[in-house]
C-alpha cells in the first residue's frame, strides 16, 4: 500500500442473519402482483358492475332514443302520409320506456350479486322487444312514394338506429344482436319479396353492419372488463402496500422505541456497573501484587489474577458496547485537533509490544516521512488504532509478523494499514465481523474470544471522521485493516505570509 490506495470502497454493509420482513405481507403482495400482470379480463366477478355501468348509461340517455324515434316516425309521417308511422312511433316509445322503467327499478333497489344474472335475461327481453318495434318499421311500405326514396329512408333510420343501440348497450352482452337480428331477417324477407337491387343492398350493408357493430361491441367490453380488473387488482396492491407501510411504521417505531430504551438504559447502567468493577480490579490487584502482606496459599495469588484478568475483559466489553451505544444514539462528540498520525501509530505499537512478544510476533512499522498533521479525535483515532492492533496479535500465530504502514492515499488523504499473516477471514465472512457482535469462524474457535464489537467501532468512528474502512482478507494468507482519512482533514504546511513594507517618500521641503 502507497500512494496508489484506492479511496473508494463498498460500505454498505449487509448483516444476512436478518430476516424480520413481514413475509405474509410479501406474499399476499407478491400474489396481488402476478394477478395484476397475469389479468385476462374474462372473469365473471365483473358482470355486476358492467351491468351497473349499462343501467346509468340507460339512465342518462333515457331520451336519445326517443328523440330518434320522434324523428323517424316523423319522417317516414311525411314521406308516406299515413298515420300508422305515429302509432308506430307510439309503440316503439312504449317498448323503450320498459327499458327504462326496469333501469329505473334496478337503480333504486340497487343490485344484488346473485341477481345479476336474472336481470341480464330481463333487460335482453327488453332488448329484444324493442328489435320487434324496429321490425315492425322495417315491414312499412309506401306506395305513394316514388323510386327507391322510402327504402333509402328506412335503411338509414334503422342504421342509425343500430348505431345509436350499439353505444348505448355496449355494456350488456349480446344486447345488439338480439335487438336487431329480428330487424334484419324482415328486411331480407321483404328485399327477396321485392325484385328491387336498392333494398336488396341497403338490407346487405345493414347486415354487415350489424356483423361489424357486433363484433366491436364485443372486443370494447372485453377491454372495459380487463380496465375494470386492472383497477380492481390494482386497488388491492395499493390496499396490501398501505398495510405493508403501516405495519413497517409500527416497527420502526417500536424498533426505535427499543432503541430509546436500550440507551436509556446503558447510560444508567454505565455508574453502577464501572463503580464495582473498578473497586473489583483495584482490591485484586493489591492482592496480586501483594502490596500488604504475602498470601500464605498460592492459589490465591492465582485466584486474584483470574479475578483482576476477568474484571478487565468485563470493563473492556462495557466500554465498548457504551462507545457503540453512543455512536449509534449520536451522542458520540469528537475532540479535534491537529495531531501526527505516526506518533499516534508508535504509542499503540508500544502498549501491545509486550502481548507481541509474548507470542514472538515481530512488529514491523514503515511510515513515511515528512507526514504533516491531521484534524481529528486523538482519543478515538488511538482506539482505532489499538483495536486493530489488538485483533491482529490476537490471531497471529506463533512467529509470526504484523505490518503498521502510515502514508498518503492516491486522494491526496492520509491511511493506517496494519497488516498480518494470521489465519485470514473467508470471504463470505466479512460482512459478519464487520456488523455487531458478529464473529467469524476463526474468532468463534480462538481460545481468545472477544465481544464483536471492536471492528464496527472503528467503522463508526472513522465514519464520523468523513472517513473510510477496509478490511481485506485472504484465507491462511493474512489480513489487512486499511483506515483511511480524508483529504479535507489534512494540514497541509502553509508558507509564511512575507509582511509587505510600505516606504513612505521623503517630503521634500522648500526653504
Amino acid at each position: 500500500m502507497g500512494p496508489g490506495v484506492s479511496t473508494t470502497t463498498d460500505k454498505n454493509i449487509v448483516d444476512r442473519s436478518r430476516s424480520h420482513r413481514n413475509k405474509a405481507v410479501s406474499r399476499a403482495v407478491r400474489a396481488t402482483r402476478e394477478r395484476l400482470q397475469t389479468a385476462t379480463g374474462t372473469s365473471p366477478v365483473f358482470e355486476r358492475e358492467m351491468l351497473l355501468l349499462y343501467i346509468n348509461a340507460i339512465l342518462n340517455s333515457a331520451l336519445v332514443i326517443p328523440a330518434l324515434i320522434t324523428i323517424i316516425a316523423g319522417i317516414g309521417l311525411r314521406l308516406s302520409r299515413d298515420p300508422v308511422f305515429v302509432a308506430w312511433g307510439l309503440l316503439a316509445l312504449s317498448l323503450h320506456a320498459i327499458t327504462v322503467l326496469l333501469a329505473r327499478h334496478v337503480h333504486r333497489k340497487g343490485l344484488a350479486a346473485e341477481e345479476v344474472r336474472r336481470w341480464q335475461r330481463w333487460f335482453l327481453a327488453a332488448q329484444i322487444l324493442m328489435g320487434l318495434g324496429w321490425a315492425v318499421f322495417a315491414l312499412q311500405d309506401c306506395n305513394s312514394c316514388g323510386g327507391s326514396t322510402f327504402d333509402f329512408y328506412k335503411g338509414t333510420s334503422v342504421l342509425v338506429a343500430l348505431c345509436v343501440t350499439s353505444i348505448g348497450s355496449l355494456m350488456l352482452r349480446n344486447a345488439t344482436l338480439y335487438a336487431f337480428m329480428p330487424t334484419v331477417i324482415v328486411m331480407f324477407l321483404v328485399a327477396s319479396s321485392k325484385p328491387d337491387g336498392a333494398l336488396f343492398g341497403m338490407t346487405a350493408i345493414i347486415s354487415a353492419a350489424l356483423i361489424f357493430l357486433t363484433f366491436i361491441t364485443h372486443r370494447l367490453r372485453r377491454t372495459s372488463i380487463q380496465l375494470l380488473s386492472s383497477q380492481s387488482e390494482k386497488d388491492d396492491l395499493i390496499a396490501e402496500l398501505e398495510v405493508a407501510k403501516s405495519m413497517s411504521d409500527e416497527a420502526r417505531r417500536r424498533a426505535e422505541e427499543a432503541n430509546l430504551a436500550k440507551s436509556r438504559f446503558l447510560a444508567s447502567m454505565s455508574h453502577e456497573l464501572r463503580t464495582p468493577l473498578n473497586a473489583i480490579l483495584g482490591f485484586s490487584e493489591v492482592m496480586s501484587t501483594e502490596v500488604l502482606g504475602p498470601l500464605s496459599n498460592p492459589t490465591y495469588k492465582e485466584y486474584t489474577a483470574d479475578i483482576h484478568r476477568s474484571g478487565k475483559h468485563l470493563l473492556n466489553l462495557i466500554n465498548e458496547i457504551l462507545d457503540l451505544s453512543r455512536i449509534e444514539a449520536g451522542k458520540y462528540d469528537l475532540t479535534e485537533e491537529a495531531i501526527r498520525l505516526v506518533e499516534i501509530c508508535e504509542d499503540c505499537v508500544g502498549m501491545v509490544q509486550l502481548r507481541a512478544r509474548a507470542k514472538n510476533i515481530s512488529i514491523r512499522q514503515q511510515f513515511e516521512s515528512g507526514m504533516p498533521d491531521v484534524w481529528a479525535d486523538e482519543k478515538a483515532l488511538r482506539q482505532v488504532v489499538l483495536n486493530l492492533l489488538s485483533n491482529a496479535v490476537k490471531f497471529t500465530s506463533q512467529s509470526g509478523e504484523i505490518t503498521v504502514k502510515v502514508g498518503w492515499t492516491a486522494g491526496g488523504g492520509q491511511y493506517i494499514s496494519i497488516r498480518d499473516n494470521g489465519p485470514g477471514i473467508p470471504e463470505e465472512e466479512i460482512p459478519i465481523v464487520l456488523s455487531a457482535f458478529g464473529q467469524g469462524s476463526i474468532a468463534i474457535k480462538s481460545a481468545e474470544q472477544g465481544t464483536g464489537l471492536g471492528l464496527p467501532i472503528v467503522q463508526a468512528i472513522l465514519a464520523k471522521h468523513n472517513g473510510e474502512f477496509i478490511l481485506k482478507s485472504k484465507l491462511r494468507e493474512g489480513t489487512e485493516a486499511i483506515a483511511i482519512l480524508p483529504a479535507k482533514r489534512v494540514l497541509q504546511s502553509l508558507l509564511p505570509v512575507e509582511e509587505i513594507r510600505t516606504v513612505a517618500p521623503k517630503k521634500r521641503s522648500f526653504a
